[in-house]
C-alpha cells in the first residue's frame, strides 16, 4: 500500500522530530492565552490582542527570512530555527518561577515564535522535496498530517489534566523540550546538503523579498488556491474565538465538554490524511483538491445554530468532523502539488511568502471578526463568516490544465526557461 511505502533512515529521523515538536505544539494548546488569564490576569483585549499581534508582527519579521532561508542549506536552518523557538518557549517558566513574568514577555515570546514557525516550514518543504523522490511526496505529506492530527487529538486533554495537576506553565516546558527533541532529531537525519548556489551576489536584494508572491500570483494553478487558502483559513480561525466565547459564556458548555467537542473531530483528521494518497492515485490531483477544497466550505455555518445541552456538543462535534476530514485531504494534495511545480530555487520563497500571508490574513481577519462580533454578536458573526466560507470553492482552479500548469515556464522578468512552479 503506497501509505506504507518505506521512506528511508533519513526520512524517519525527520519525521520523528516532525512528530515530537507536533506533540509539544499541541501539549502547550492555548497556554499563553491561559496564563495571561490565570497569572496576570488580562482581560479579554488583551488576550485577543496576544494572539492577534504575536501572528502579525511575527509574519512581518518572517518576510526577509524567505530570501534568506533560500540561499542557505536547509537543515541548519531548522535547527536553529527549534532551537530559537527552544529558548524563547523556555524563557516563560524561567520568569515564572522568579515572578518576573509580563504580558510584554508573552507577546515577544509569541512574536518570536510565530517568525520562527514561518522560517521552519520554508525550510522543511524545500529540505523534504530533497530528501524524497517526487512520487513519494504526497506519502510524506500524509504522514506528516496525520500525525499532526494524532497528536491534535491527545494533546490538548493531556495538556489540560498537566496543568490542572501541575500549574500553569507545565505546558510550555512540554513545548520548549519538544523543540530541543526535534532539533536533536533533525541532526540525527545526517547526510550531506549542498550550499545553494547564487550567482547575482551574497547581498539581499529587494526583488529576492518578492520572489515567493511573484510567482504565486503568475502561476496559473498557484494563484487561485493561494487566495481559496487565505481565504478559508483566515475565515475559520477568525470564528474560532468567537465560537469559545458562545459555548463556553452565552451557553454554558464546562471546559472538559468545550475540550470533548474539539478534540474528538481530530480523528477525522487521521481519516483524510490516509486517504489522500489512494483518492489522488483512483481519480487524480485535481480532482481531489476540487472535491476537497469544496466540502471543507461546506460545515462552518451550521456552528451557527448550535444551542446548550446534548444536542448542541453532537451537533459541533458533526461539524468539526466533517471540516477536519476535508481539510485533512485537502493539506497534503496541496502541499505536494505546491512542491512538485515549485523548482528548488525559489522553494523557501514561495513557501515564506505563502506562510506570511496566511499569517496575516488570519491576524487581520481575527481582528475584524471581533469588531463584528462587538456589533452583532457571536453567532451573527460566525454565521457570516460561514456564508461567505460557502463562497470560497469559487476561487479553486475549475480547470485542470490550470491546475496542472505546463511542463516549462518562460519568467516574466529574465525570459529563461524555469520548472513550471505549483
Amino acid at each position: 500500500m503506497a501509505g506504507r511505502r518505506a521512506l528511508g533512515r533519513r526520512f524517519g529521523w525527520l519525521w520523528a522530530a516532525f512528530a515530537v515538536s507536533s506533540y509539544g505544539t499541541w501539549l502547550g494548546f492555548g497556554a499563553f492565552p491561559l496564563i495571561a488569564i490565570l497569572v496576570l490576569h488580562s482581560g479579554p483585549t488583551q488576550v485577543a490582542a496576544l494572539a492577534a499581534a504575536g501572528r502579525a508582527v511575527g509574519a512581518v519579521l518572517a518576510v526577509p527570512l524567505g530570501p534568506w532561508v533560500e540561499f542557505r542549506r536547509k537543515r541548519p536552518v531548522m535547527i536553529g530555527m527549534d532551537l530559537t523557538r527552544f529558548a524563547a518557549m523556555l524563557s516563560v517558566p524561567a520568569a515564572y518561577a522568579l515572578g518576573l513574568l509580563s504580558f510584554v514577555q508573552l507577546l515577544v515570546v509569541s512574536v518570536v515564535v510565530a517568525a520562527s514557525d514561518i522560517a521552519f516550514r520554508a525550510a522543511s518543504g524545500a529540505f523534504l522535496k530533497t530528501l524524497v523522490p517526487p512520487e513519494d511526496l504526497l506519502v510524506a505529506n500524509g504522514r506528516f498530517e496525520s500525525t499532526m492530527w494524532t497528536s491534535a487529538v491527545l494533546g490538548p486533554p493531556l495538556g489540560g489534566a498537566a496543568i490542572g495537576l501541575f500549574g500553569p506553565v507545565t505546558t510550555v516546558v512540554a513545548d520548549a523540550a519538544s523543540y530541543l527533541l526535534s532539533a536533536l532529531g533533525l541532526r540525527a537525519v545526517g547526510g550531506s546538503e549542498p550550499r545553494p548556489a547564487r550567482t547575482e551576489g551574497t547581498r539581499l536584494r529587494a526583488g529576492d523579498l518578492l520572489e515567493g508572491w511573484r510567482h504565486i500570483l503568475t502561476h496559473p494553478g498557484l494563484r487561485p488556491l493561494f487566495f481559496n487558502v487565505l481565504a478559508v483559513n483566515s475565515l475559520i480561525m477568525a470564528s474560532e474565538p468567537l465560537l469559545a466565547v458562545l459555548l463556553l459564556g452565552r451557553l454554558g458548555f464546562a471546559p472538559w465538554q468545550y475540550g470533548l467537542v474539539f478534540a474528538l473531530p481530530c480523528a477525522g483528521g487521521l481519516l483524510g490524511s490516509r486517504l489522500a494518497s489512494c483518492l489522488v492515485t483512483r481519480f487524480g490531483q485535481h480532482r481531489v483538491i476540487l472535491f476537497s477544497g469544496v466540502l471543507r466550505a461546506c460545515w462552518p455555518l451550521w456552528l451557527a445554530f448550535v444551542r446548550p445541552g446534548l444536542a448542541g456538543i453532537v451537533l459541533v462535534i458533526v461539524v468539526q468532523f466533517g471540516l477536519v476530514t476535508f481539510s485533512a485531504l485537502f493539506n497534503p494534495v496541496l502541499s505536494t502539488y505546491r512542491l512538485d511545480h515549485t523548482e528548488p530555487g525559489r522553494l523557501a520563497r514561495t513557501l515564506s511568502a505563502w506562510s506570511v500571508s496566511t499569517s496575516a490574513a488570519i491576524a487581520a481577519m481575527t481582528a475584524l471578526w471581533g469588531l463584528l462580533a462587538a456589533a452583532t454578536g457571536p453567532r451573527t458573526a460566525i454565521a457570516i463568516a460561514g456564508v461567505l466560507l460557502l463562497a470560497t470553492p469559487l476561487l479553486l482552479p475549475r480547470r485542470e490544465r490550470a491546475a496542472a500548469g505546463t511542463p516549462l515556464d518562460v519568467s516574466p522578468d529574465t525570459g529563461e526557461e524555469a520548472a513550471s512552479l505549483t
